[in-house]
């Protein structure tokens, strides 16, 4: 009974959205005791009218598709606090000529974040798109090596150049430190190289940038989704369990600092043999779409676990790049084209909500 009301509960949407009340976190709690059904609303935003016309959808749904039930929907509505009152002021001029900011995030180390990030970036720009590619992982930027370039940036004007490969625009701190260099750095060290690298690089006029991100809920991830305005982010896991828990707490973190989860990616969801071409599930299967379902957001798609994919990070050419045909090839395509239409739904809802 108490997943019915859930899917029931995904046929509400937010006044003026297409997206539903399930995938926005509004839903804090689904209870259900016998013919008695209990549902608990969380609605953060400015505009109480919305809030309470959720909680009237809400009431007449269940009335009209439980019938006999007795049901009881609470509304509770948090004035989103503004970026200022957090401690960071967000600066929309930090990035004039950046039309969509787009983080690739991970809940934990070793799901191939990175490798995500340089494909989907590469693909983007395949597709036509103006693409920047910035590597935040400050603890472990791989950008260098992924796409082979070992010297450092120049500076013009004040402002660092970024390298371009493959029509991407390219910065990480990896370009500035030494390879065998640790960083050791503490939280508003951190932060100010982020909106170092951010400010004082000069992306020019880009369609996507796309931030590849450290691992985990830390200081660079909150210091971005708060210091711009992004248009969504991506969660990459991989098919096993663990993989997935941890997705769900940086699925958690980003919606609540207000920043759209695009969607989830499935990667090494299968592994490709080199010599057959026949797929094995060795993490299990279907994870990443699990989860997606439960939390309700979009299933971006799944990458298979290929040797050329790992060779291709280690030689500094993308698969995409290095081989125009394949599984990896047609996953990463149809990830670039849900990750632009999912973004395009949500720059509308993002500043009509809040």
């Amino acid at each position: 009974m108490e997943n019915k009301v859930w899917d029931l509960l995904k046929e509400v949407r937010f006044p003026g959205m297409s997206r539903d009340i399930v995938s926005f976190g509004f839903v804090d709690r689904v209870k259900v005791d016998g013919d008695r059904v209990v549902v608990d609303l969380a609605i953060a935003t400015h505009n109480r009218a919305s809030a309470d016309q959720v909680r009237d959808d809400v009431e007449e749904l269940l009335k009209e598709r439980l019938e006999g039930a007795e049901i009881e929907v609470n509304l509770e509505t948090v004035t989103p606090p503004a970026a200022a009152q957090q401690g960071v002021v967000q600066d929309e001029n930090l990035l004039p000529e950046v039309q969509h900011v787009v983080a690739v995030a991970s809940g934990k180390g070793g799901v191939g974040k990175s490798t995500v990030a340089a494909n989907l970036a590469v693909k983007l720009a395949q597709m036509g798109y103006r693409v920047g590619l910035l590597d935040a992982d400050i603890y472990g930027p791989s950008l260098p090596m992924m796409f082979g370039i070992q010297e450092n940036p120049v500076v013009q004007d004040n402002r660092l150049q970024p390298f371009e490969r493959h029509g991407v625009k390219l910065m990480s701190l990896g370009f500035l430190l030494d390879v065998d260099t640790p960083v050791i750095w503490r939280g508003p060290m951190v932060v100010r190289a982020i909106e170092q690298m951010l400010g004082d690089v000069d992306w020019g006029p880009l369609d996507y940038l796309i931030v590849d991100l450290p691992p985990g809920t830390g200081d660079a991830q909150l210091t971005i989704s708060q210091k711009i305005p992004m248009s969504g982010a991506v969660i990459v896991t991989t098919p096993q369990d663990i993989a997935l828990i941890d997705a769900r707490k940086g699925l958690a973190m980003f919606r609540k600092v207000n920043v759209p989860v695009v969607g989830i990616i499935e990667n090494m969801s299968t592994f490709v043999c080199p010599h057959c071409g026949e797929e094995t599930a060795i993490f299990k299967q279907g994870g990443g779409e699990r989860t997606a379902e439960i939390l309700g957001c979009p299933f971006l798609g799944r990458v298979p676990l290929d040797p050329a994919i790992v060779e291709g990070g280690d030689t500094g050419e993308p698969i995409v790049v290095s081989q125009t045909e394949g599984p990896h090839t047609e996953a990463f395509a149809r990830l670039g084209e849900a990750v632009v239409a999912e973004v395009s739904k949500h720059q509308a809802k993002k500043i009509s909500i809040f």
